[in-house]
């Protein structure tokens, strides 16, 4: 168990780091390119969710992600039983929300950094990508479960 809870860390401190650099070392409005045209460094703050939406509605977020949080500590022991890949998504899952939730409750928002410019995406930042793949870890596995599921009702049936 201890090594979901060592990702989650791992997250939060690399999500952390990037975020102190950023707000360091960057003035709010300003652009890195790092990849001309294709990806960029900025140094945005958010006080809102993904994509901006919900602006100022701190509360609700501190709220709806300590639900989330508790809900994922309680799962996380009965998933790592089972011996799938779930737990390891739950630990980014976790790691990525317990990151924005920390600038959230000390901050009141949210640094994001990572500009995406080959296509229209809002600035993310490192707790952002991390949530992500470990929301589609849980969701192939998932997929996967239900596929299984299916498999065996039809043996059944027949």
């Amino acid at each position: 168990m201890f090594r979901y809870y060592y990702i989650a860390l791992c997250v939060i401190i690399a999500d952390h780091a990037a975020k102190w650099l950023v707000s360091t070392y960057m003035k709010i409005g300003q652009e890195i390119p790092l990849i001309p045209g294709v990806l960029g460094l900025a140094s945005i703050r958010n006080r809102g969710a993904a994509f901006g939406i919900l602006q100022g509605q701190i509360t609700f977020f501190i709220i709806a992600t300590t639900v989330v949080l508790v809900g994922i500590m309680l799962y996380l022991p009965k998933a790592h039983r089972e011996k799938t890949i779930s737990p390891y998504g739950l630990a980014l899952i976790l790691g990525g929300a317990l990151g924005n939730y920390i600038d959230r409750v000390f901050k009141g928002e949210v640094v994001d950094m990572i500009q995406v410019h080959f296509f229209h995406f809002p600035v993310f930042n490192v707790a952002d990508s991390f949530l992500c793949m470990g929301v589609f870890i849980v969701m192939i596995h998932s997929l996967k479960e239900s596929r299984n599921k299916d498999e065996e009702l039809k043996e059944v049936i027949k």
